[in-house]
């Protein structure tokens, strides 16, 4: 076997921009080195990567297709290997820097960073709060080196994450809304009334579903909450949402026929940059902490 991992990154690189200069042009290099790269580990593998005679643009073979995957998975995790090694070299972080989606129930994470300060005295932390995309982004950008966040299908693929537990959604409207007379509403009757959804609408957030012709979206629960408490639509909030002090008689929980599954709280790193002995223990902890909260309010 002569390939190489380097002949795997330019063929998944070649296969994702479907363009043999455009990834000469991003690694600075020949077009002529790319495409002997790719001769090469097809030579290895004794199959036909790429459909050379459909045209321009080198389209995926049908073998090519099958291992497409296999190739990003086999990157993927050198790269949990290099970080892995390099956590191991690093030892106990001196700062851990945490983003986390504002919509987050603060208890169980202020309760986590009270146990986090008792067991890592000497940790200096950094904790920012924003919209799920810009946790995510923070991430990329190497700003951040944890990010706390609901799960959603669309995640880079440079990042890793790691489920620590669910938050119950419930339907909700403003005290004076028309929805609120009643209580008890199905599908046919929400889909009369304005809908206030999470975006971009490509999120893919549990609840992510359109149900009415007319939509508001915003990038914020708690923005949600805003527009719901002054009767511009009904929404699916995260029921700590729904029940922050600020808005009591204010919202008003309708009893529905179809509730979104429960949001799935995450912790998130950078493939290549793993954490550490106190995201770890940091990690232990918020999954303790949301399984609390959890069970506290089903009793």
């Amino acid at each position: 076997m002569q390939w190489n991992l380097e002949h795997l990154r330019l063929f998944v690189n070649v296969a994702e921009l479907q363009s043999f200069s455009a990834v000469a042009r991003r690694q600075r290099r020949a077009q002529s080195a790319v495409s002997q790269a790719i001769a090469l580990l097809e030579a290895d593998l004794g199959v036909l990567l790429f459909d050379r005679s459909s045209g321009r643009q080198p389209r995926l073979s049908e073998a090519g297709a099958a291992l497409l995957e296999e190739a990003r998975a086999v990157l993927q995790q050198c790269e949990r290997l290099e970080g892995r090694a390099l956590g191991l070299a690093r030892g106990e972080e001196a700062r851990l820097r945490l983003a986390q989606d504002e919509a987050m129930p603060y208890p169980p994470v202020i309760a986590s960073l009270e146990a986090l300060a008792r067991a890592f005295p000497l940790l200096e932390v950094q904790l920012a709060s924003g919209a799920q995309g810009d946790v995510a982004r923070k991430l990329l950008e190497r700003r951040a080196d944890l990010g706390l966040l609901f799960h959603h299908e669309h995640m880079p693929q440079a990042l890793e994450r790691r489920r620590l537990g669910a938050i119950e959604m419930v339907t909700v409207c403003g005290a004076d809304h028309p929805l609120a007379g009643g209580r008890a509403v199905d599908r046919r009757r929400l889909s009369g009334h304005r809908q206030l959804l999470m975006a971009p609408q490509d999120s893919r957030y549990p609840g992510g579903e359109q149900v009415s012709p007319l939509v508001w979206r915003a990038d914020s629960f708690y923005a949600m909450a805003e527009l719901v408490m002054r009767n511009l639509g009904w929404a699916w909030l995260p029921r700590h949402v729904a029940r922050y002090p600020g808005y009591q008689g204010q919202l008003v929980e309708l009893r529905s026929d179809w509730t979104p599954p429960p949001l799935v709280v995450e912790l998130v790193w950078r493939r290549d940059e793993p954490p550490g002995p106190a995201a770890d223990w940091l990690a232990g902890c918020l999954a303790e902490n949301l399984r609390v909260a959890s069970e506290g309010r089903a009793g």
